[in-house]
């Protein structure tokens, strides 16, 4: 019985203690919308980042293309295919990520 009582007050104390934090929650708004500020500002650095990547990528693919189709390997039009769509995936992706969250 001593126990269930202690448990009981601690409850409500914890309960006292612990609501404060919840009302105070400040202005709401005002966060999300700081939030957003801050997210909208990343994207100019990210999607030059995601441009430098594909450049590197196109690079990288344009020498494997070029050693095998030196070395006269008949699968050189798949594997340029397969390069230059994935320069292509990162450029088209950066852009519309752009114009989908940039107002």
């Amino acid at each position: 019985m001593k126990n269930r009582k202690f448990k009981f007050l601690l409850g409500i104390g914890l309960l006292f203690f612990l609501s404060n934090e919840v009302f105070a929650e400040g202005d709401g708004i005002a966060g999300i919308a700081k939030a957003s500020q801050m997210v909208t500002s990343y994207f100019d650095p990210a999607t030059k980042l995601i441009y430098a990547i594909g450049a590197v990528v196109g690079l990288i693919g344009g020498v494997k293309v070029y050693n095998k189709f030196s070395s006269g390997d008949p699968d050189t039009s798949k594997t340029a295919a397969s390069w230059f769509g994935a320069c292509i995936f990162l450029i088209v992706a950066a852009t519309i990520l752009r114009s989908f969250f940039l107002d």
